[in-house]
């Protein structure tokens, strides 16, 4: 009775993902200090906790950086922390529900820090902002937060965005008034522009690469304003020229990579994805709770990353002809024989096909499904393991057929239960 009122709870987390209410009022784990590595890793990058800081969050790399602002008012690369989980597609949230993470530019003040999350602590991303709404989106809650669990959000794990929120915690008390969150669908690099030219968002992908540009040009907060459905980045002259300067170089190597044959593609999600230092792990996950993890949202389609679809030079699907069928159209007809039929005098055993590994159990969310379905049935029904096996061929002859043993049911392979919290890099 517990465990079905376990998974029942846990499917219902599952539906109220990233909707941050405040489930542990009264918690102190929003006052924890910055870890020491943390502190050592400021110390030794010049860096203080009251530095104010910016974030940046890439979704195909499922990674997220914190920066620092030295005393010369640059930002510098503190720390990359890998993503637990988001979900969706590339490309922007466009309306509530649709489980797509923003990508684009907001403002995170200490209003928008939560720390009687449901999800351990977080922080609202300040979607949607004066350019979504310009274009009609909606939606909201779109949060940075722990757990492993995400409904349109950035799922950090507990542990990870501790670190996060007490950084950001002390440079807000140190007097920061907000900082700039800026997401983006991938790191901006000719590779992945190459890759994705074809893709229906390039033109606002483009766009965001404008402000990516900027931030990297000036290692400075990007002043972003909004005009014609656009985002506007303004500079000075001097900023203009060195953007514009870095754009067609960039540019240029596309345009070279694409002349060397990389090929257009689209990725397709089954549901978001993960860093691959948590992908092992997840991978062989047997529930949808992990102790260290905690909730962890549509396991089943983590393992292999986004199926990868070649397209055509018009951006259309290319239709590959399946392997089988090439291999059959390539065969020649061998005709038969006349000689009569031989008979076989002994046959090598045929090997069995292996038992089904852990990777085909049913997926987890069936089990949830048919857990909950439990609490309104006292009957189920097991279905019977077979193992299919090749019987050698024989001609036909008087031959007496030898009695088989049983076949035995084999064992399903258990699933590992313990996971390991992926480590971060510098």
């Amino acid at each position: 009775m517990l465990k079905r009122i376990a998974m029942a709870a846990s499917l219902t987390l599952a539906l109220a993902a990233c909707q941050d209410g405040n489930l542990s009022q009264g918690s102190t784990r929003h006052l924890q200090p910055i870890p020491p590595a943390a502190m050592a890793l400021m110390s030794a990058k010049g860096m203080s906790k009251n530095d104010p800081i910016l974030i940046r969050a890439y979704k195909k790399e499922s990674e997220l950086e914190v920066w620092k602002r030295g005393s010369n008012g640059k930002y510098a690369l503190l720390k990359t922390y890998p993503i637990c989980r988001w979900s969706g597609q590339l490309g922007p949230k466009t309306r509530e529900g649709d489980r797509q993470v923003p990508e684009g530019f907001y403002t995170v003040t200490p209003a928008q820090m939560n720390p009687n999350s449901n999800f351990y602590l977080s922080f609202d991303t300040g979607y949607p902002n004066a350019f979504d709404r310009s274009l009609g989106r909606n939606g909201g809650d779109i949060m940075v937060h722990g757990s492993c669990s995400s409904r349109g959000c950035f799922a950090m794990t507990d542990q990870n965005v501790a670190e996060i929120y007490s950084i950001a915690r002390e440079a807000f008390a140190s007097g920061q008034r907000a900082f700039q969150f800026q997401s983006y669908p991938f790191r901006m690099t000719a590779q992945n522009l190459a890759k994705h030219r074809l893709d229906k968002n390039i033109a606002f992908w483009k766009n965001l690469k404008e402000g990516s540009d900027t931030f990297e040009v000036t290692k400075e907060e990007v002043p972003v304003a909004v005009a014609g459905g656009r985002y506007q980045f303004n500079g000075d002259s001097t900023v203009v020229a060195a953007v514009t300067q870095k754009q067609r170089e960039d540019e240029q190597e596309v345009a070279e990579l694409v002349a060397k044959g990389t090929k257009p593609v689209k990725l397709v999600y089954h549901d978001g994805d993960t860093h691959e230092s948590f992908r092992t792990a997840l991978a062989n996950a047997s529930g949808v709770t992990d102790s260290k993890l905690g909730y962890v949202s549509r396991t089943e389609g983590l393992s292999s990353g986004p199926q990868q679809i070649a397209l055509d030079d018009s951006g259309r699907e290319q239709v590959e002809t399946p392997a089988a069928a090439l291999a059959f159209a390539s065969m020649k007809e061998v005709p038969a024989e006349a000689s009569e039929p031989k008979v076989v005098a002994s046959a090598k055993p045929v090997a069995t096909t292996p038992a089904a590994s852990a990777s085909d159990e049913t997926p987890f969310y069936k089990k949830m499904f048919s857990n909950v379905t439990d609490l309104f049935s006292s009957s189920s029904s097991q279905p019977a393991a077979e193992t299919a096996q090749t019987e050698p061929t024989i001609a036909p002859a008087a031959i007496t057929p030898a009695i088989r043993p049983p076949v035995k049911p084999q064992k399903r392979a258990e699933t590992p239960t313990g996971l390991k919290v992926a480590q971060v890099r510098n």
